[in-house]
């Protein structure tokens, strides 16, 4: 399933990120977002969600959010 299906609050393990763009891996790879890291949904809002990866917590929006498979 992807990170916006996610439960908030439960932490899950990236099992992949689904897309052919190399830019948006690299991206997501500076965050820390990357397979079999951890990674939890703090909040669902509108359009977007915030994540919480190591330790730092992000805004990101649902067209993101939903090439990250977990």
């Amino acid at each position: 399933m992807s990170l916006v299906d996610a439960i908030e609050g439960t932490e899950y393990i990236v099992k992949k990120i689904d897309t052919d763009d190399e830019e948006m891996k690299a991206f997501l790879f500076t965050l820390g977002c990357y397979a079999g890291e951890p990674i939890t949904v703090v909040s669902h809002l509108k359009g977007s969600c915030v994540v919480s990866i190591k330790d730092g917590r992000y805004n990101i929006d649902n067209a993101l959010a939903e090439i990250i498979y977990i």
